[in-house]
Order: structure tokens, then sequence, then C-alpha cells
């Protein structure tokens, strides 16, 4: 009883275990589809958040833009186009001045310039530094080569005009192309319009007050940064992925700054191709769900000591009645009769039945299982027996015939008489395995007849130790042999042939071997020899090397069988390997009928 006691408890400490690991992986599954669904509303809650802001940014700085381009196109349509510049300068200016006194809270200067790069009139009215060639400058040469459009450079110093304050003015500038009436003529030149980045720049410093690590910028369409709120000056280098950001479409994606993880958002401002970035480093997320963490760890707690209180009942329930049934199975195991425990839940009942009725089925089936293999066995070893080429008997009829016709009489007598003890022994009352006396027999009134219808071209030999004559042989596996050393190495010989037949015991084996002075075999063919049935020549007994070799190795294993060695114009010596067994009834029997080896 102790040892139940104790094997019970193992049993219950495992499903107690395996209910644990699953209770664990669903808790734990839960708990992280949890986790996900909450920092994935939590986040779409942030982005969100800043997307709004982004669109009312923009919507303030498209608002600011459009006025600046409401300005350009009064000037031009109003004032320049209206207007002969050699006659009329002084209506042109006084246009330019009433719109800039009318946008001067966020315009800095408007300035004319004609396609050589001259001033024609500028607001509010200030002196030119010396020589400023603009037709170098970028916004000249856009406006310049692109007519249709209107420009915005990111923000840089205006150095066109000096006022006399010393001071440096930060501006973003916009040219357009614009056609002047100059008398009967009209040529080609530039309108500048310079607004205080200031306006922008307080814009996007308003939306830049958060503190959670979080922050606004604004780049151009190459990514040229136009507003940082890192930017210590103007011309400061900031590291910023501005390039990537300015090439992406509206779209929300994830980067990396100096091993930093953050997800970008980007929006684009209409008329410029700028690009309004917000920038969310993602500890802002992580932070916001350390409360959400916490909730979610109590949870977890209440959840394990309820699963551990459950597994524990579930494990007792189902140990005893499992234990019980696995004592009945060693018991029966042990050599004891089949008497399987049958108890506890539906469940184990019904494994209980099944165990008892599999065991009843197994021995049946392990009985049919072992008479079929025999079968088999019976069945293969016979239709490799029985491959046996007719035309050696037809051949043999017919010399026979041919014999008594021309009057041989004893000659005829004495191939029948071979004939006969050839077929004798062939038949051997069906058994499989006879001594290696018969098989000598066999060979030898095989070769006899050979020897008659070849007309003693070739002698044969039988070089074989008495010691083995009482042992065990596959019946007809020498004729095969000695037909193919006739066929393939003698019978294509000038001189005369001779076939060598001996046979000896070495060591636990025994060791047959044929070898002739024939034509030989090429090397590349002896592999096959024994594995290739296509390569088996049609003027052989039919049976060839390949089924002799077959039927040794289904008899006695595969470490037996034939083995060739052969050399062009010096032989062939076929070696057959078999078991060392004394033949007897009981031996006998034991290989044809249960192929023990």
């Amino acid at each position: 009883m102790r040892r139940i006691r104790y094997k019970s408890g193992n049993i219950q400490s495992i499903i107690m275990l395996s209910f644990s690991l699953l209770s664990f992986a669903i808790m734990l599954v839960t708990v992280v589809v949890m986790y996900i669904k909450f920092a994935d509303a939590s986040q779409d809650s942030i982005i969100e958040s800043n997307h709004k802001v982004m669109d009312q940014t923009i919507d303030s700085v498209e608002s600011y833009l459009v006025n600046m381009r409401q300005v350009s196109d009064a000037a031009y349509y109003n004032v320049i186009k209206e207007n002969d510049i050699l006659k009329q300068s002084d209506s042109i200016h006084d246009g330019m001045s009433l719109l800039y006194e009318s946008n001067k809270e966020y315009l800095r200067s408007i300035a004319l310039y004609n396609q050589y790069g001259s001033l024609i009139a500028a607001e509010p009215v200030v002196s030119q530094k010396e020589d400023p060639d603009v037709t170098k400058q970028d916004w000249f040469i856009e406006a310049m080569e692109r007519m249709e459009n209107i420009h915005f450079s990111t923000p840089h110093v205006q150095n066109l005009f000096d006022d006399g304050s010393m001071r440096y003015h930060l501006v973003i500038s916009s040219s357009r192309a614009v056609e002047l009436t100059s008398g009967s003529e009209s040529q080609m030149g530039v309108m500048l319009v310079d607004m205080d980045y200031s306006s922008v720049s307080r814009m996007l410093e308003r939306i830049n007050t958060s503190g959670k690590g979080q922050y606004y910028y604004l780049c151009d369409a190459k990514g040229n940064i136009i507003y940082h709120p890192h930017q210590i000056q103007f011309d400061g280098d900031v590291p910023e992925n501005s390039d990537v950001a300015a090439k992406s479409q509206n779209s929300i994606y994830d980067d990396y700054l100096n091993g930093v993880h953050r997800k970008i958002m980007v929006d684009t401002i209409s008329y410029t191709g700028w690009k309004l970035v917000c920038v969310m480093p993602y500890s802002i997320f992580t932070n916001k769900m350390a409360d959400v963490k916490q909730f979610v760890f109590v949870i977890m707690i209440i959840m394990a000591m309820m699963f551990v209180w459950i597994n524990r009942v579930i494990a007792i329930r189902i140990s005893k009645p499992i234990m019980k049934l696995d004592d009945s199975v060693k018991r029966y195991e042990n050599g004891n009769e089949a008497d399987i425990y049958v108890g506890g839940s539906s469940e184990i009942r019904h494994l209980g039945y099944s165990i008892r009725n599999s065991y009843k089925q197994n021995n049946e089936l392990m009985k049919k299982i072992v008479w079929e293999q025999n079968e088999r066995r019976k069945s293969e070893l016979d239709v490799l027996q029985s491959q046996i080429n007719p035309h050696f008997l037809y051949n043999t009829l017919d010399s026979i015939t041919w014999m008594i016709e021309g009057g041989k009489n004893e000659e005829a007598s004495f191939m029948i008489t071979q004939l006969a003890k050839l077929f004798r022994i062939s038949l051997s009352k069906g058994h499989t395995i006879i001594p290696v006396r018969d098989e000598l027999l066999h060979a030898k009134s095989y070769m006899n007849i050979q020897k008659v219808r070849y007309k003693n071209k070739f002698e044969v030999s039988f070089e074989v130790d008495e010691e083995i004559m009482d042992y065990c042989a596959v019946k007809l596996v020498l004729q095969p042999i000695l037909e193919n050393a006739l066929n393939y190495g003698i019978r294509e010989l000038d001189d005369f042939g001779e076939i060598v037949v001996g046979g000896q015991k070495v060591g636990e084996d025994i060791i047959i071997t044929v070898s002739d002075n024939g034509m030989g075999i090429p090397e590349n063919e002896i592999p096959f020899l024994l594995t290739n049935t296509d390569r088996v020549h049609k003027k052989g007994s039919g049976v060839g090397l390949v089924n002799v070799n077959n039927r040794i190795k289904i008899l006695f294993g595969e470490r037996y069988g034939l083995h060739i060695e052969s050399e062009l114009d010096e032989g062939t010596v076929v070696t057959i390997k078999i078991p060392a067994i004394v033949y007897s009834e009981e031996n006998r029997l034991q290989f044809e009928e249960h192929h023990i080896v």
C-alpha cells in the first residue's frame, strides 16, 4: 500500500502540474490579450489626440500661407499688371505700400525685380544692400525656372535690405515670375514677398509644450528643417530623420534615432509641400500603461489562486482510479492474468475496457502476423525458386531426340539418366533446404548433360571437402552459377575451358566457390550483377545471380549471399557464403517454416 500511495502522489503531482501549466498558459494569454488591447487603445487615443493638434496647426499655417498668397496675387494682378513700370512707377509704389501697410503684422517686405535682377520697387522704402546679385539666389532661380508656381523658401536671414536698425530678421520668402509692362514691350520679372518667420514659429511653439517627450517640427519637401523645438539657433545642426519624413505621404510609421524607438506621424501643408511631423517616443505609451500593468497584475494573482485550488481537486479525483488501472496493467505485464481494473469516471472505465480488449486483440493479431510473415516468406522463396529457364529442358530433350535418331542409344540413355537425377533433386519433395551433398549431385548431373551438349569442350572438377557434405545448403544455387560460367565464360573460348567447384568450412560459415578460366566480366559490370535484374543476360538460366543472391539472403540474412571477382581474359570466381548448420529435419523446418537467422 505504501508503494501505491507513493505512485499516486506522483501521478497527482503530474496531473496538477499539467493543469497548472495549462491554466498558466490560459491566464497568460488572457492577460497578454487584455494588455495588448489596453495598450492599443491607449496608443490610438494618443495618436488621435496628436492628429487633432496637427490638423488645427496645419489649418493655422495654411491660413497664414493663404494670406501671404493673397498678398502676392493682389500685388501682381492689381498693381503690377495694371501699371507700366516706366510711366506709372509711382502707382506701383503706392499700391505696394498700401498692401504692406495692410499686412505688415506678418510681412517683412515686398520687392519687385526685373529679369536681370535690378530692383524696380520695394516696400517698406529702405535702401538695398550694396550690389546683392539676386539672380544667383535660390528664390530668384526657382521663380524663373518654374514660372507657373509660387515658391516658398526655408527660413533664412533677410539679406537684401538695410533698415538701419542693425537687426537681423528671419523670414520665409515666396517668389513668383511676373510679366512686366514697359511701354509697348513686356518682359519677365520676379516678385518677392518676405513674411516674418516668427509668426510660423509661434504657431509651432504653442503645440510643443507637453513636456512628455513628444514634439512637433516642420520641414520642407526635401527634408530641410524649417522649425524644430530643439533648435538653439537657426543654422544649428539638429539630428532628425527629416529626409524620411519628407518622402512619406500623410502616414504613420516607426522610426529609430540614436537607438530610441519612436512613432512618427506626418501630414502635408498645402501650397508649399511642407511636412508637419509629430515625433512620439514609445516611452509616452508605456508610461501611460503603468496603471494598467498594476491592475493586470492583481487579476493574475487572483486567477492563479483560483486555478491552484481547482487543479488540486481535479488531480485528486483523477489520480486514484488511474493508479489502480496502472497497477493492474503492470500485474499483467509481469505474467499474471489480464484482470484489468475498471472503475472511476466513465472515461477511465472506458479506458479499462479498451485496454482489456486490446490485450486480447493484440495476442490474436500477433499470431496472425507471424503466420502471414511465414506464408509471405514461403511465397517469395517459391517464386524465386520457380524461375527456371525452360530452354535448358527443351535443348536437352532435343539433344536426346537427335541422339536416338542418330543411333547413339548409350549417349541418349546417359542423358536421360542424368536428366532424371537432375529433376529428382530439383523437386526434393518441395524442400528448399537440402544437404550440400545433394546440391553437388544436382550440379554434377547438370554439368554431365552440358558436357555432352558442348561435346566435351570443357572440363569440370569438384574439389569439395567431405566435412561439409552433411551441412545445410539452399537448393538450386550452383546450377545458375555454372550456367553463367558456361554461357559467359567458356563458350566463347577458343581453348579448352576449365571449371572448378570448391567447398570448405571457414569458421562458422560454409564457403563454396565456382571458378572458370573464361572471358571474364568487365569491371564496370560487376557491381550490377547482384542488384540489377535488367542486366541479367537472356541466355542464362532465367534465375540468374540476382535470384540466387536474394534466395540466400531471405533464408539466412544479409551477411550471407554471393560475391563476384573477375578479370578480363583471366576468368571469374563466384563465392557462395552460407552459415555452417548441420543438416537435420529439425533445422530444415526451422529455416523453411520460420526462417530464424
